[in-house]
């Protein structure tokens, strides 16, 4: 086996949930707890997570060996809107979108901030301007922008003046 745990878990799943219409978003294994992203056009629901769930239960207590030896919780969902980006692939993904950075303790510079991502390649990413190979970047993720203008409030009083 060369692939860490949640690297094993992604290549037995991720067939089984394209076959039915679930995207595996991310896999990680941390502290105990199998953390397994899933997506689709239009977002996942309830009964998309459960079949999923299902279906990733079924895997892993079959697969042989184990991908993940010892105890672990399966926990299983969307990865929310404002979405953790791990891999190349996730930052390929989302260029032209508002993300958030946070650098490793030794990269100069301001160690978070966020603005525009302008471009994404194998070998790390260019945001705001700012380039960052991806050994430098500690956590990111995508930014949740609202839409629209937001609602007066009728019994809200003006300052005086």
């Amino acid at each position: 086996m060369d692939q860490d745990p949640a690297g094993r878990v992604g290549t037995l799943v991720e067939p089984l949930l394209a076959a039915i219409g679930i995207e595996l978003f991310d896999v990680e294994l941390k502290a105990g707890v199998l953390r397994v992203s899933i997506d689709r056009e239009g977002g996942v629901d309830l009964d998309a997570i459960t079949t999923a769930t299902q279906r990733i239960n079924e895997a892993l207590d079959t697969a042989d060996p184990d991908p993940v030896p010892g105890s672990y919780s399966l926990e299983v969902s969307s990865p929310g809107l404002e979405r953790p980006l791990r891999t190349p692939a996730h930052f390929r993904r989302y260029v032209g979108t508002t993300v958030s950075v946070k650098t490793r303790p030794d990269v100069e510079g301001e160690r978070r901030f966020e603005g525009p991502l302008d471009a994404a390649d194998d070998e790390g990413i260019t945001v705001a301007g700012r380039r960052l190979a991806f050994a430098d970047i500690d956590r990111a993720r995508t930014v949740f922008e609202w839409g629209g203008q937001p609602k007066k409030n009728p019994n809200r009083k003006k300052a005086a003046s």
